[in-house]
């Protein structure tokens, strides 16, 4: 069992993401299911109880805003401090730490699959 910020963790996650569904086509970031995960992943980092499902309730595309987190995923953990720049830019605040995005993001993307 791996842990957030363990070594091997975002890969392991990503594996495990893909075999959820092996027969998924690659993951494909459009820029509006990007604009839409990020504000997700502060929703989810910024609340008090780090609600999930509302906030996965709340998106206008759940299949792009997916797809944009597993590619970044995928991407591995520097495609995660970048995306997590990105969203500190956006949304303001500091970066999240790679592990608390990641968690987020395997969170997310467990909601969606559910």
């Amino acid at each position: 069992m791996l842990h957030p910020g363990e070594g091997g963790y975002d890969e392991a996650l990503a594996e495990w993401d893909l075999q959820q569904d092996p027969d998924r086509a690659p993951a494909v970031s459009t820029a509006s299911g990007r604009q839409e995960a990020m504000t997700l992943v502060h929703a989810v980092a910024t609340s008090a109880d780090h609600a999930v499902g509302p906030a996965v309730a709340a998106l206008n595309d759940p299949d792009a805003s997916g797809e944009a987190l597993r590619h970044v995923l995928v991407g591995g953990v520097h495609s995660v401090e970048d995306f997590a720049a990105e969203v500190a830019e956006a949304q303001g605040g500091d970066p999240l730490p790679a592990h608390e995005a990641t968690k987020i993001i395997g969170e997310v993307l467990a909601e969606l699959d559910s």
